[in-house]
């Protein structure tokens, strides 16, 4: 089904990987986790998934569990560039703490 999307942090990898029901590999952001901060590298959807959201699901996920760490976001990646700029609810995570 195409709903059944499970987004992981597949931390010995160094990514958040989406995957179908099956198990199929449906796209991934590659990131780089420092002390306080989350760089966001690489986003890449597998073209057979494109069109269903994944990207998105994806962000979401990573995101909120940023922010339930505490880290700082630094969107490298154009797509999360592109996404944090149209999801304001997000905008918190890529201040400074002192801001």
């Amino acid at each position: 089904m195409d709903n059944e999307i499970s987004v992981v942090d597949a931390k010995e990898r160094s990514r958040y990987e989406a995957v179908d029901s099956a198990g199929n590999l449906m796209g991934f952001v590659d990131y780089k986790l420092y002390p306080e901060v989350i760089t966001f590298l690489h986003a890449e959807t597998i073209p057979e998934f494109r069109g269903r959201g994944v990207a998105g699901r994806i962000a979401v996920k990573s995101l909120e569990d940023a922010r339930d760490a505490g880290l700082r976001v630094k969107p490298a990646c154009p797509f999360y560039q592109e996404f944090l700029a149209e999801h304001p609810e997000y905008e918190d995570l890529t201040k400074r703490k002192s801001e």
